[in-house]
């Protein structure tokens, strides 16, 4: 069984050492010396700004206003007026709306949407960071666990986890949260939880089918240890030996497991099902509020979006478009995205040794669904950040390298490229 005693790798499991317990207070302060200084950069970034500012209406500190950039100012203005919709255009239906909720409510007691908006999500992302942290600190060897979290906080995607207002550090928390629950055998909070990720943003689908296959594989590991407990008495009576509960139970699970997991599962398993009524009650709200419950989709085809469904997006003839004639400032920044897709993807397989079928359908429907979405890999950046286990498995295979300072060199680059993007960012240059 998976856990914290060990790992399952190629069908065996490999020993965990106990890491002893995690020092959070150095987490903390190492996500805030972050925050800081890319704070700080985008404030030095607005101080030396050509031409006025991208949002005049802004009333919250000078310094902050580095954090508001793109679709910031869709959240500050649902906040602050709600929603809208006008078929054929862009719109603030696009958005899900636990963030920008979450930002009016705390807007409200602070009577400053701005400063409630960076406040959420700086927040979220330390929450997030810790939690992180704590989830994988109970899965890996103390190298591994120390690399994973170092990945996390120098990810150049990374500075939406530091202030900016955007809902990827509150969805991070959410989807962490919810699977933190679930191996508890919380089903009901879990699934609860769940559901805070599927109002969150379109990506949280992935969180309910997450925890769907993670409850049948948690079923299917249980069965197993049971059959080998079973297993063990036999062989004790008979004054046999055998090979032990550890090595006959612990097997990597297959598919087929997880199929007849199905006749184990019982009315508590269902709680995890909670997680797709998150969208769905969106999706209830807007046949109530315009007629349409599915405008959030049709929305993205709008002009400036075009990021509607069928071959041209599937295919990225846009991106290659953009590879051949430019701009090729433009072609760099995507390409970027598309190689932190890449790495993301190759290290799939990892993800489902080290952490099992749950964690790897999550990360692969979170993959997916910008790999067929987007016309040019724009926003990909984002969706590798929130996939959780891949930053794990990232952390492990740069523990397994053979050289020090190939660590050092990779964290450094990430870090360098850390600043940059948020530098970017503060020049309101879409990054992604």
């Amino acid at each position: 069984m998976r856990g914290a005693q060990g790992e399952v790798t190629d069908g065996a499991v490999r020993s965990v050492p106990t890491n002893g317990p995690l020092r959070w207070p150095v987490v903390a302060v190492a996500f805030v010396a972050v925050s800081a200084a890319l704070s700080t950069l985008l404030a030095l970034t607005n101080v030396y700004r050509d031409g006025p500012l991208p949002a005049p209406f802004l009333q919250g500190p000078g310094w902050l206003d580095g954090w508001f950039q793109g679709d910031s100012a869709w959240y500050w203005s649902i906040a602050s007026t709600g929603y809208s919709y006008v078929p054929g255009s862009q719109s603030s239906i696009a958005f899900f709306p636990v963030y920008p909720l979450g930002v009016r409510g705390l807007g409200g007691v602070l009577d400053d949407v701005q400063l409630a908006g960076s406040l959420l999500g700086v927040l979220a992302g330390l929450a997030a960071v810790l939690l992180f942290a704590r989830w994988v600190w109970t899965r890996l060897p103390r190298r591994s666990a120390v690399l994973a979290i170092a990945v996390l906080l120098v990810y150049p995607y990374s500075f939406f986890l530091y202030g900016a207002m955007y809902a990827d550090s509150l969805f991070l928390l959410c989807a962490i949260s919810a699977f933190v629950l679930l191996e508890r055998r919380w089903y009901l909070a879990a699934g609860l939880v769940g559901a805070l990720a599927t109002a969150g943003r379109p990506v949280g689908i992935a969180v309910a089918v997450g925890l769907v296959v993670r409850t049948l594989e948690m079923l299917a590991e249980s069965r197993r240890a049971s059959a080998a407990a079973r297993t063990e008495a036999t062989e004790a009576s008979e004054g046999t030996e055998g090979a032990g509960p550890a090595d006959a139970a612990v097997a990597t699970v297959g598919w087929r497991d997880l199929v007849s997991a199905v006749r184990d599962v019982r009315l508590r398993h269902l709680g995890v099902l909670t997680a797709v009524l998150g969208i769905v009650a969106w999706c209830v709200y807007l046949g109530l509020a315009f007629g349409h419950p599915l405008a959030w989709i049709e929305v993205e085809a709008a002009p400036g979006w075009n990021q509607g469904v069928g071959p041209k997006t599937w295919f990225k003839l846009v991106y290659a478009g953009t590879l051949i004639k430019g701009p090729y400032d433009v072609a760099a920044i995507l390409t970027l995205q598309a190689l932190a897709c890449l790495c993301a993807v190759l290290l799939l397989r990892r993800v489902w040794r080290l952490f099992g079928w749950g964690y790897l359908a999550f990360a692969a429907v979170v993959l997916l669904i910008p790999l067929v979405g987007t016309k040019d890999f724009m926003g990909t950046g984002r969706y590798v950040l929130v996939a959780f286990p891949v930053v794990a498995a990232a952390g492990d295979f740069l523990a397994g390298v053979r050289h020090r300072w190939v660590r050092v060199a990779v964290l450094c680059v990430c870090a360098a490229l850390l600043f940059f993007l948020t530098y970017l960012y503060g020049r309101s240059v879409p990054v992604s």
